[in-house]
């Protein structure tokens, strides 16, 4: 039994040797890294939004753009509508009903067309009128013309100061 106490005692005292030296024992690791890091990342990209008109009978068009730098990208769209257009197929659709007047007072709505008819000698409908009755209204009420635009006065003022000023030259030469 006293041995076994002598073994215990040297089996401890061993064992703290050799924590002790694993312990005091450091491993360094030191190493060095030369070179060139290259970041081959560009930015993603700017994509322009598409516009899409499914049906061939529509009177609109789309038109998208987009733009992309380094920094910033800016994408857009519109849709465009095509008045003209629009015009045509309402005159078509009130003259398929049977609306003839209907149909070309839509048309009257352009200049072009308010235009052709007057010198046609067929003026375009007026508030319900037609034929000379129309033009007599459209004569008296040319703000309602389509492109109408008023009356440039320029020449009325110019013609009556190029008269003051005749008189009161006149008056102070004499």
């Amino acid at each position: 039994m006293k041995h076994d106490w002598l073994i215990y005692i040297v089996s401890i005292v061993m064992l703290l040797l050799t924590a002790s030296i694993t312990l005091a024992e450091t491993n360094t690791v030191s190493s060095t890294v030369t070179g060139t890091t290259t970041v081959d990342k560009s930015p993603s990209t700017a994509n322009a939004p598409s516009v899409i008109v499914n049906n061939q009978d529509v009177c609109t068009t789309g038109a998208s753009a987009a733009v992309q730098t380094q920094i910033l990208g800016i994408a857009g769209a519109t849709v465009n509508t095509d008045e003209n257009c629009e015009r045509l197929k309402l005159s078509r659709a009130l003259y398929g009903m049977g609306m003839k007047v209907a149909a070309v007072s839509v048309l009257c709505q352009d200049e072009r067309v308010f235009s052709a008819m007057e010198m046609a000698g067929t003026p375009c409908p007026y508030f319900g009128t037609i034929g000379e009755v129309a033009q007599a209204g459209w004569d008296s009420h040319p703000q309602d013309k389509p492109g109408y635009k008023e009356p440039n006065n320029a020449k009325k003022y110019i013609i009556g100061g190029g008269i003051l000023l005749a008189i009161t030259t006149g008056i102070l030469l004499f």
